[in-house]
This record gives structure tokens, sequence and C-alpha cells, in this order.
């Protein structure tokens, strides 16, 4: 039986209790972590991502995070295993990890969303299609990430399929989100660029500075070489660490780049299919990074962004372009000189961003008129102003690739031979440069009709 002074102690201590649960109730209040959505969390980019995001460098050591993996419920397994290997990690920043397959709740107070790439249905019968299908996926990502997540949100699009394409309709369908936090990466492609000048030039690559990708990230895109440089390269001429030598001053073996470089750039998507992860988890870290502590000081960085008239590209389509990243936000280099011949073919590829726009917003119903269905975009163009950059015949789009590897095109032998048709730039008899499409002469006169 308890006595009158008992009950007295037992009430003091309840009320002790109380008090320090709402004591570490208003603590963790005051602890705010960076709440970051991984969609599509089964792929493998995730896995390698994991432990960059909860290191402390990309975001510092005094900001928690708390990680959100989204994806598909037949993934839920899956994902609770990868949630057991994250705590396992005991990040001192990081603050907890969930896993989410309710589509409703996805990007709820989100800080930063990264979009990986999404498992397209089975049987897509041409381009068009997987353009509309990629439209109306966008629209739901988007209409959540309006809905749910934070308005200063920074978005990430990755991904083997149209992710310019991604990008725009994101920010189509979130407009409370600026449209200068949703971009799209080349950084992959332009490190296996540096990856392959380095073996060619024995060198490190990460001496390998200021190649720009412009263009589509996952489709046609064009390699500048001409603003790139050389730093701790072994040759005659030797200096401090600031200095360096311009890479056409130095690679002189020119039919290497009219061939090989082209053509094993234009099969990186065909390796991309059997990807760990590994690389592409590490371009995304260093974007994060970059974004909220600044590039290098002099670097320049490939990123596709909302183009707004820059280098005179038309305006309203998602275009890699040489960025620098500074006080948090991104800034396209317009002070960079291209020539002429640079231009052209920028508005060519700006011409291709620009038609699946158009597709994935119904104003056309297909993406090349003069072609058949599964018909890709122009591949990887590398040129210099001394040097015509020729497409191997042999070589198709990435997004075709990837289209085909994911098991949604289904072709003729005819489609075959006209995604795998060569486009090239030639000369005329005048030594005048125009683009050679191998297509009727009215594909030609509509590509001038739209000052392409």
């Amino acid at each position: 039986m308890m006595t009158e002074e008992m009950l007295v102690i037992a009430n003091e201590n309840l009320q002790t209790h109380i008090e320090i649960e709402a004591e570490e109730k208003e603590l963790k209040s005051l602890i705010n972590p960076m709440h970051i959505w991984i969609n599509r969390a089964s792929a493998h980019v995730c896995y390698h991502l994991i432990p960059l995001l909860t290191n402390g460098e990309i975001f510092g050591l005094e900001t928690e995070v708390s990680l959100h993996l989204f994806d598909r419920s037949c993934f839920k397994e899956l994902l609770e295993g990868v949630v057991m290997e994250t705590q396992d990690l005991a990040s001192p920043v990081l603050r907890s990890v969930s896993l989410h397959t309710n589509l409703d709740e996805a990007f709820l107070e989100a800080d930063v969303i990264i979009l990986l790439d999404d498992i397209l249905q089975d049987t897509i019968p041409t381009i068009e299609d997987c353009i509309r299908q990629v439209t109306n996926q966008c629209e739901t990502y988007g209409s959540l990430i309006e809905k749910n997540a934070k308005s200063s949100a920074k978005v990430i699009v990755m991904g083997k399929t149209f992710t310019n394409l991604k990008a725009l309709m994101l920010m189509a369908h979130a407009p409370s989100i600026n449209p200068h936090n949703i971009v799209t990466i080349a950084m992959l492609l332009e490190s296996e660029a540096k990856a392959m000048l380095g073996r060619k030039m024995k060198m490190h690559p990460a001496g390998i500075k200021n190649l720009i990708v412009w263009g589509n990230v996952s489709g046609s895109s064009y390699i500048d070489l001409s603003k790139t440089e050389l730093y701790r390269y072994d040759s005659a001429i030797w200096g401090p660490p600031t200095f360096f030598r311009p890479l056409l001053d130095v690679l002189f073996d020119r039919e290497w780049m009219r061939t090989e470089f082209v053509v094993a750039l234009g099969s990186l998507s065909s390796r991309e299919s059997h990807c760990l992860g590994i690389a592409p988890a590490h371009v995304i870290a260093a974007v994060l990074k970059y974004w909220y502590q600044d590039s290098p000081p002099g670097e320049l960085v490939s990123l596709g962004v909302i183009c707004e008239g820059q280098f005179g590209l038309p305006e309203g389509i998602v275009y890699s372009m040489p960025v620098k990243f500074q006080n948090g936000t991104w800034e396209v280099l317009t002070e960079l000189v291209i020539s002429e011949k640079i231009q052209e073919y920028l508005q060519i590829l700006a011409y291709d961003l620009t038609r699946e726009k158009q597709v994935a917003l119904g104003e056309v119903e297909e993406l090349y008129p003069q072609r058949r269905g599964t018909q890709g975009a122009r591949s990887n163009l590398m040129e210099e102003d001394q040097l015509q950059a020729n497409e191997p015949g042999s070589s198709a789009s990435k997004e075709g690739d990837a289209l085909k590897k994911e098991g949604v095109v289904e072709e003729t032998d005819d489609s075959v031979k006209e995604l795998h048709e060569s486009k090239s730039f030639e000369d005329d008899d005048d030594e005048e440069e125009e683009y050679n499409e191998e297509t009727t002469e009215e594909n030609v006169e509509e590509l001038t009709d739209d000052n392409v």
C-alpha cells in the first residue's frame, strides 16, 4: 500500500520525466537535418552514392542529413537491406534513413532530390511514345515536387534517356521551384572524355581541365576541346602547378581524334547498361559539393541548365553548357568566345532538343518527320577549328541505344539501317561546310527554315 509520501515522490518523478521529454523534443526540433530524397533507390548508383552523401564532405560535418530512399513497392525488400547497411555506416552526420514506396509521400520536405533513371515499360513502339511516357512521368513527379518539396529544393536529373527533356518537364510541372535549381549532369561524359585523353596523352586525367560538353546530355552532344588545358603534363616545357599547355597544341594525332575518340564516346551508352554506378555516383556528389561549396576557381563545369538565350541558343530548352558554381548557385560562362563553326553545330543540337520539347508538348507528332520509328539524334561531335569531326556510320544515338537495352524499342531491319545512318559535316566545292543528314532536300530546307 502506497503512503502519501510515496505518492508525492511518484508525482514528482512523473513531472520530471515529462519535463525531460519536452526538453529533448525541443532540442531535436532545433536541429533541422537536410532531407535528401533519392528516386529509384534500388539502382546501383544509389548504393555507391549513400556513403558519399553521409561522409560530411559535401554539406559539411556540421550539417546532419536524413536520407529518404524511394522506389516501387516491388523493391521494398532490397531497400530494407540498403537501409540496414546505411545505418551500419554509423555516420556522425546521418540523422536518419528511411524507405518509401507510397507515391503520395514522395519528396516530402525535400531539400535535395536526386532523380535516377526510371525503368520504362516493356514495349514502346516508337521513340515518340517513349518521349510521351517520360513526359507523363515528369508530370507526376513534378506535381509531387510542387506539392511536397521545399521551394528551395535542388533537383538533379540523371539517367540514360531524355535527361534534358526530363529536367525541362519538371520545371513546367513544378513552377514554384526556381528553374535554376533543376539541372542535369554532363560530367559523366566529361569525365569519360578526360579519361580517354589521359590514356592517349599518358597523363593523369585529373590534370585535364576545361573540357566542355555542349547539347543533350543523354543524346547528341558536342565535345569541345578548344578550351581544354593540360596541367602537370610531362613535356619539354615544365612549370609551376599553375602552368598548363593547351591540349590542341600537344595532341597531334588528328586521325585518332576523328575516329577512335568519337567512336568510343558514342559507345559510352553501351557500357552504361553494365555500369555498377561508381562513376555516376561520383559526379552527382561532385556537382552537389560544387553547388554548396563552389567549384574550383578557374575551372569550367559542364551542366545541363535552362537556356536563356546564351550563345545565341533558343530559349526554353535545357542545354548542357559551361558554368561555374559560386555562392550556392551556378552561372553560365557567357564570356567564352566560340567560333562560327561551333555555333552552327550548337544550333543543330538545339534543334534536336527543340523537337523533343515539341513532341512532349504535343505540338508535333514525329521527332524526325522524314525518318521512321527509332531514328536517333546525332551522336557525339568533336571538332576544333582546323579539324572536321565525322560521325562514324556505326554509331547510333545514346538515347536510341538505351531504349534498345531496356527492351522498349521494336526494330525492323529497315529501322536498324536508319538508326545507323552516317551523318557528317562535309566540305562542298566552295569549301563551305554544311550539315548532311543523308535525307531528302526537304529535310535540309526544314532545318534552314528553322534557322538551324
